[in-house]
């Protein structure tokens, strides 16, 4: 019973980023003067999909969910939602159960909001979860000055960049210029995760 309700409160949560990465894609859309129509055609994503994500009736994969973010000018972390982050002092905390976190219907692959204050001079950090044999596909460039590194925490993790292939495994780092389209892929039997850091230069 326990088992059951654990698994309820999950779907629930599903629900609620769902709903919440809906209303922000709405939200930057029409401050941005955007037509379903327009968004449609910048981000290449179906308007009926694109209906579906707004009212919270369907999850994107990551591949849709960043074609949308980039269409709007937003980081994929504004769409997902601000952290749930309290100020103690001079500093900002955020529990590990209040990550925001962006979670592929398709493939499993996880996306985690660790920054407790992200944007903080132009950075954040994310945890990528990358269940095995399991692909981001290709997304797509950031504009110029975007970089990130990587380091992997565990099992072995290959980033396409431009046509390069790197294979890093557990204790490895990566640093590459995000401007092209890169993509992330766990061609193994066991589970990936590694840290990303990305940078935004003004």
């Amino acid at each position: 019973m326990v088992e059951q309700d654990g698994n309820a409160a999950e779907l629930q949560h599903g629900d609620d980023l769902a709903g919440a990465f809906g209303g922000n894609v709405r939200r930057r859309r029409e401050e941005a003067g955007l037509t379903l129509e327009q968004l449609s055609t910048r981000a290449s994503v179906s308007r009926a999909m694109l209906s579906k994500v707004e009212r919270g009736e369907k999850s994107p994969t990551i591949g849709v969910a960043s074609r949308i973010a980039h269409a709007l000018d937003a980081s994929l972390s504004e769409l997902v939602g601000a952290p749930a982050a309290a100020a103690s002092g001079v500093a900002i905390v955020m529990r590990k159960n209040d990550r925001p976190v962006f979670r592929d219907p398709e493939t499993g692959f996880e996306r985690h909001m660790v920054s407790a204050a992200p944007g903080a001079g132009g950075a954040e950090m994310i945890v990528h979860y990358l269940p095995a044999q399991v692909s981001t596909g290709l997304l797509p460039a950031y504009p110029p000055g975007t970089e990130k590194q990587l380091v992997v925490l565990k099992g072995t993790l290959t980033v396409a960049i431009g046509g390069i292939s790197e294979t890093l495994d557990a204790g490895d780092s990566l640093f590459f210029q995000a401007d092209a389209d890169h993509g992330f892929a766990n061609r193994t039997n066991a589970p990936c995760e590694y840290i990303m850091f990305i940078s935004r230069r003004t």
